[in-house]
């Protein structure tokens, strides 16, 4: 049986719309934010969970950290219903959301640590243990006496994945956790979470809109839209399908060599400077460069694949999202 198992969850919420010119009430609506997902996660598994706004990723994420109920389904997560057991459940899970907090603003990080580690009732050799290994890793050891008001973003950010996993949890939800971070943070805490998944075998799974974020760290991708599952598998064969233009700069050394491109290639000479594009899908890459290369001496030569962006852009177009 895998960790996580979703079977049909199903979430509606009513939203009242503005009141229009001449009516006292406001009109309600019925929105549904998730419409009968399922899927499953195994234990250590670092899963991307993608989809653009209002797709249902919040709310799965508040469903499955026992926050919300659903209208309909099922889901456990180690064999624990979450909104039915929570208070054990919440021992064995840590959740971080980019744009909420845990901490208490004015007060140092350490007392706030100190706190969290009576709520989950740690030893203090597990507490002391636990702290030293999070703030080595996350570059903590001169911020903890500092209040959380005065941190920078990415500070504040690291000192909220230390909280989160002090009580070391089986499972840890990431919602939006690098966004305003520069990219210096960003890449430090992926390599953070890299190592906690290999290091103690924590579950992950993320949501946020940084696709190089699910790149780095994700070997699995789930899209959602409309409250429902489009996508579940691998991230490069999703994007394949849509990576429909690449761009290659080509150097030679001797001007203009002879070279018979295929129809389709759009190709311009500058001098020795070769710029084409090409699509992958009618010309393989490996075919094109074995031409590139029987054309002359190549000095430099770059292959500029379309940006990741571009290509979950063209695919929540084509899926009309």
């Amino acid at each position: 049986m895998s960790y996580i198992e979703v079977n049909g969850l199903k979430k509606s919420f009513t939203v009242k719309k503005k009141r229009e010119k001449g009516k006292l009430f406001r009109e309600k609506q019925i929105v549904e934010a998730l419409k009968g997902i399922s899927f499953s996660v195994d234990r250590g598994e670092l899963v991307g969970y993608i989809g653009p706004n209002g797709a249902g990723k919040s709310t799965t994420v508040k469903i499955l950290s026992g926050i919300l109920t659903p209208d309909g389904g099922e889901a456990t997560v180690g064999g624990r219903v979450p909104w039915q057991e929570r208070r054990e459940y919440v021992r064995h899970i840590g959740v971080v959301f980019g744009q909420r907090s845990q901490l208490w603003w004015d007060v140092p990080i350490i007392d706030s640590f100190s706190l969290l580690k009576d709520i989950y009732r740690l030893s203090e050799a597990d507490y002391s243990s636990r702290l030293k290994e999070l703030s080595e890793a996350l570059q903590l050891e001169e911020l903890m006496r500092t209040p959380l008001r005065l941190l920078s973003l990415g500070q504040r950010m690291r000192a909220e994945l230390c909280g989160s996993l002090l009580h070391r949890p089986e499972l840890l939800f990431l919602d939006e956790p690098t966004i305003g971070l520069d990219a210096v943070s960003k890449l430090a805490l992926r390599d953070f979470l890299k190592w906690e998944n290999s290091e103690h075998g924590t579950t992950v799974m993320l949501t946020t809109h940084d696709m190089e974020d699910i790149a780095a760290l994700c070997s699995r991708v789930m899209v959602l839209g409309h409250g429902r599952k489009l996508y579940d598998g691998k991230l490069p064969e999703l994007l394949e399908k849509y990576d429909t233009v690449r761009t290659v700069n080509v150097k030679y050394d001797a001007a203009h060599p002879e070279l018979v491109l295929p129809e389709g290639v759009s190709a311009e000479w500058n001098d020795s400077e070769l710029s084409l594009s090409y699509s992958p899908s009618k010309l393989p890459t490996a075919q094109l460069l074995a031409l590139l290369q029987d054309a002359g001496r190549i000095s430099e030569m770059t292959l500029q694949p379309e940006n990741i962006d571009h290509l979950i852009a063209a695919m929540y177009k084509e899926m009309d999202l």
